[in-house]
């Protein structure tokens, strides 16, 4: 018999909202969190355009011990998890400690917390590389400091695989759960705006060099120029649900945001051997896990790159599982830009509240459609449909692709 894993709680921190209904409100009113950069001087680099989080002050909502020892990236997943935990319901305190478990995705780690020691380093020399930077900087940071903040003593992991790992990061959480954990706290974050982690962003070709950001980042466009970066995520608190009970022992009837019904993960080839995409497959995969058929699926939330070769890619795929035109496709990354690990997490997110509330929201910038692609997106404002399943996509930089089904 299929375990039933629930997903009790969401905490969101995006650039266009900093808790989980803030950021919903404006995602649902087409509000976007991309601007130019203003946490250092952009006008020396090509791309100058961000999802920068505002209004998210970390020593106003952790413990300056924390904050001192930690990056932006894991502040956010901190507060998120807090607030994930939150809205569950869940004490962890009133469970047993080796029986919940972390998993978070990053890409990046600390690298505004590396950049500062190193630069410290540079131009001081090495008094003056605080002893916090051999771990801030690390991708495993945020899964280490919020199993000790809330005594999770399971087994834990940090996943790297880009765009992807938001979605894997829920694939790792699960057989953790099947494995005999109570509660997973999973999900990602990531916080790369500097310096050091823009150039690193900017050697892959793919960030859009476009000034104007409303037209910045315009997947499956005609004019589609690339993609904006962004920081942020969500997290989410995952049980494996016996009747209408939580594992964590919460109370019957409360609401459930939706369960994880299917997923799957597939790796490109390298293009040098001429072998086909695999994204397709992921896709069928995760159909297959879940017990749904292709026609049983009422949205997809895309990956969304806004690169044109790409994006024919993505919609390629879709149409060979679903065919053209059978599935509404939307993007609302458009809003915040692409969080890479934390994309994926809020698109989670995203879909989840999107079945709760019976709403699709929209891909925002994109006005001329590539007609072509055969891709029925959901453009310029929200439409209401009853949802009781969802598809969120994902490829990472490097060949990961993973797809997630949900159901309401």
């Amino acid at each position: 018999m299929r375990e039933r894993l629930g997903v009790t709680g969401i905490g969101v921190v995006a650039p266009n909202g900093t808790t989980t209904e803030e950021y919903w409100a404006a995602t649902l009113a087409g509000r976007s969190g991309i601007g130019p950069i203003t946490r250092f001087d952009p006008a020396s680099y090509p791309a100058r355009l961000a999802g920068e989080v505002r209004g998210f002050t970390a020593r106003e909502l952790l413990p300056s011990r924390i904050t001192t020892q930690t990056d932006h990236w894991t502040h956010m997943g901190l507060v998120a998890a807090d607030r994930a935990l939150a809205d569950a319901g869940v004490r962890p305190a009133d469970l047993p400690e080796y029986e919940m478990t972390v998993v978070t995705a990053s890409s990046s780690g600390g690298t505004e917390f590396g950049q500062k020691e190193m630069t410290g380093l540079w131009g001081k020399g090495p008094d003056h590389v605080g002893a916090y930077q051999s771990i801030a900087w690390f991708y495993a940071a945020s899964t280490g400091q919020i199993s000790i903040r809330n005594g999770m003593r399971g087994p834990c992991a940090a996943i790297a695989t880009e765009q992807a790992g938001g979605l894997d990061a829920v694939g790792q959480a699960r057989r953790m759960l099947r494995s005999g954990a109570r509660l997973a706290l999973v999900g990602g974050t990531d916080a790369s705006l500097c310096p050091y982690g823009l150039v690193a962003q900017l050697s892959n070709g793919g960030l859009s060099t476009q000034s104007e950001a409303s037209r910045a980042y315009v997947p499956f466009d005609e004019k589609a120029c690339g993609y904006v970066p962004g920081e942020g995520g969500a997290m989410f608190t995952v049980e494996r649900i016996d009747g209408e009970r939580g594992a964590s022992g919460r109370d019957p009837g409360e609401p459930i945001y939706g369960y994880i019904a299917g997923y799957a993960a597939t790796f490109d080839p390298p293009p040098e051997r001429e072998r086909p995409p695999t994204l397709a497959r992921a896709i069928t995969l995760a159909l297959e896990d879940s017990g749904l058929r292709p026609d049983e699926i009422d949205v997809v939330f895309a990956d969304a790159m806004g690169l044109p070769d790409a994006d024919r890619a993505e919609a390629d795929a879709l149409n060979a599982v679903f065919g053209p035109h059978k599935v509404p496709v939307t993007a609302p990354k458009t809003m915040t830009g692409r969080l890479y690990a934390g994309g994926a997490a809020l698109d989670v997110a995203t879909a989840l509240l999107s079945m709760r509330d019976g709403v699709i929201p929209p891909t925002v910038g994109t006005t001329d459609p590539v007609r072509s692609l055969g891709l029925d997106l959901v453009l310029g404002r929200p439409r209401e449909r009853t949802l009781r399943t969802a598809l969120v996509v994902a490829r990472g930089f490097g060949g990961f692709n993973a797809a997630l089904v949900l159901t309401k």
